[in-house]
């Protein structure tokens, strides 16, 4: 079972993956790229941006090297924002 967030996170990446992010106070390390997809925004329109506003999805297991867990984090290209989407139990 997964809880949705949908809070803003603070991701460093390498060559465009997530590698670690920061929520609550706590930093995650990305262990492993478990699923990668990308949509585009349905409440985008021409006039209002100038590029393609894509919503990068990546599925990961992060955490520390004694515990962690399945999360879902999505860059939003339009404003340059994460986001952490999804956590699963």
């Amino acid at each position: 079972m997964g809880r949705v967030y949908g809070v803003p996170i603070t991701v460093w990446e390498n060559e465009g993956r997530p590698v670690r992010f920061r929520w609550d106070g706590r930093l995650y390390t990305v262990h492993r790229i478990l699923d990668h997809w990308i949509t585009l925004r349905s409440d985008w329109t021409p006039a209002a941006e100038g590029g393609l506003p894509e919503r990068r999805h990546w599925r990961v297991q992060a955490g520390s090297d004694r515990a962690f867990g399945v999360y879902e984090i999505r860059h939003e290209t339009a404003g340059d924002t994460w986001l952490l989407a999804r956590v699963w139990d």
